[in-house]
């Protein structure tokens, strides 16, 4: 036999993969941004694990650990930081104040908000902590031990007699506490809701002024206030105070659940449903009254599914609640306006459900939820239809692709520079939309493609139109114009 050719051997390539605390703490940077608050907790505790000496990620960690409501464990991090780490690591002392606080040691809370701003009395938390200490300071003088314990075990008393609708004895217990800890606001908030839902509605509007007056911005307080709007039906009031309270972002979780829930309570599911389910998804273990208002706000906002999944909870720990489920409600009755937009979804072709979609965002009935929901179950569930949907009838907007928004800015500029009743026109400008989503388009440019579709449909009704003409109506240049041209034929082609 001839000699055979051995094989030839290739050296394998060892590509080394390092694990160290940047890469975990860069992994759990981005769940945090993502909201993924224990996947976040469960990184930056190996980082931490990797490199115990780098204040940064036991810091991240303090933070994460507090906003998942472990306020202990929290401030033992916080306090190695401090003793052991960095001690001009000066925020630490911010959060350590915001947890004792929670945790209802008032006086730790004011003796760390004080070090704070011993150390740093103009740092970026010097503002907030002096707002931070008006809530914390029950009492000025000293205050002993057992004189917190006599107040948490009051709190929890009367937050108990609440629940069970015995007001008259939460007022006589509450007024109490206000004539005794004449700066503890939360016992204010607690009285306000007492007369209010006993009758006495000045009473209870005097509190929550008084409270707002000595403590501006106090969380509770504006959220007794707009339930109070709303039970007393003023529109105009509640519309406003939703606008302010919708650009609140709270820090504890306690009040992240108190917004949520008194959003739901005034019917704006949809800021609700921000809330509550950014709750749920960080893992937070509610109670009754969290999934009954989680599964209502779900319902509402067109997530049906996921609303029974939840309604399943509320049963669970009550079993009374079988048959009050949101969707065991009528639905309203639909007008002759209403009728014409839902012909729009009978039709087959996608853009002319989406502009039957914008048709709605624009009518009287944009604001009621019970329609929106109505209006839903006309749509086929679609993929490419449901971003549309939770813009169009809830706008949800912090949720949603950017594209979204932009495509409605751009039919409202064709709609601004165009008659009503050219419906073809702004059916074609959702035809292009579709079609460029799927190129990942931004929509960035509103006026140049504007001009490009609305010069596109003229020529294609045979009217004699130059580009030229369309830029200078949509003050854009004719080179832009003719870019975008380009761009609108060959998607609708």
């Amino acid at each position: 036999m001839g000699k055979q050719l051995k094989p030839t051997q290739r050296k394998a390539t060892i590509v080394p993969f390092i694990q160290s605390g940047e890469y975990f703490f860069k992994k759990g940077m981005k769940a945090y941004q993502l909201g993924d608050l224990y996947k976040a907790k469960k990184y930056f505790e190996r980082a931490v694990q990797y490199d115990g000496n780098d204040a940064s990620f036991a810091f991240q960690l303090a933070l994460v650990l507090a906003e998942l409501g472990e306020y202990q464990f929290s401030n033992q991090w916080l306090l190695k930081i401090i003793h052991e780490l960095d001690e001009t690591m000066y925020e630490c002392f911010y959060f350590l104040a915001n947890n004792f606080a929670y945790l209802g040691l008032f006086r730790e809370a004011m003796k760390y908000a004080e070090m704070y701003l011993m150390h740093d009395p103009d740092g970026d938390f010097a503002e907030d902590l002096k707002d931070l200490l008006e809530l914390l300071k029950i009492d000025r003088e000293d205050v002993e031990n057992d004189e917190q314990e006599t107040l948490i075990a009051m709190q929890e008393r009367a937050r108990y007699l609440l629940e069970k609708e015995a007001f008259e004895e939460a007022i006589v217990l509450l007024e109490t506490m206000v004539a005794n800890y004449p700066e503890f606001w939360a016992a204010y908030n607690n009285l306000a809701l007492a007369y209010f839902y006993s009758g006495n509605v000045q009473k209870a509007q005097e509190m929550v002024a008084q409270v707002l007056d000595r403590n501006p911005g106090n969380l509770h307080a504006l959220c007794n206030l707009l339930v109070f709007y709303y039970y007393l039906r003023d529109g105009r009031q509640v519309d406003d105070l939703c606008e302010t309270l919708s650009c609140v972002y709270p820090f504890f979780i306690e009040h992240r659940y108190k917004l949520g829930a008194t959003f739901a309570l005034v019917g704006r599911f949809d800021l609700a449903f921000r809330w509550l389910y950014h709750l749920y998804k960080i893992g937070y273990d509610g109670d009754e009254a969290f999934y009954y208002w989680l599964a209502n706000a779900a319902y509402y906002t067109g997530h049906e599914l996921f609303a029974k999944h939840i309604w399943e909870k509320v049963v669970t720990l009550n079993p009374d609640k079988q048959g009050e489920e949101p969707w065991a409600l009528s639905a309203p009755p639909l007008d002759a306006e209403l009728q014409r937009i839902i012909r729009w979804f009978y039709r087959k072709n996608t853009a002319e459900m989406l502009y039957g979609l914008y048709l709605f965002s624009q009518s009287p009935y944009k604001n009621d939820i019970a329609v929106s929901l109505a209006i839903r179950r006309y749509l086929p569930a679609h993929p490419l239809l449901r971003p549309f949907m939770d813009y169009f009838l809830f706008r949800m907007e912090e949720t949603l692709p950017s594209y979204v928004a932009n495509i409605d800015q751009i039919v409202k500029i064709l709609m601004a520079n165009n008659d009503e009743i050219e419906e073809t026109l702004y059916i074609s400008w959702f035809s292009v939309a579709i079609n460029a989503i799927r190129d990942n388009e931004l929509f960035a440019n509103h006026a140049a493609w504007a001009a490009a579709v609305e010069y596109v449909w003229r020529r294609q009704q045979g009217m004699n139109v130059t580009q030229k003409s369309v830029a200078a109506k949509y003050h854009v240049s004719p080179s832009t114009v003719q870019k975008y041209v380009k761009r609108v034929k060959s998607l609708l082609s």
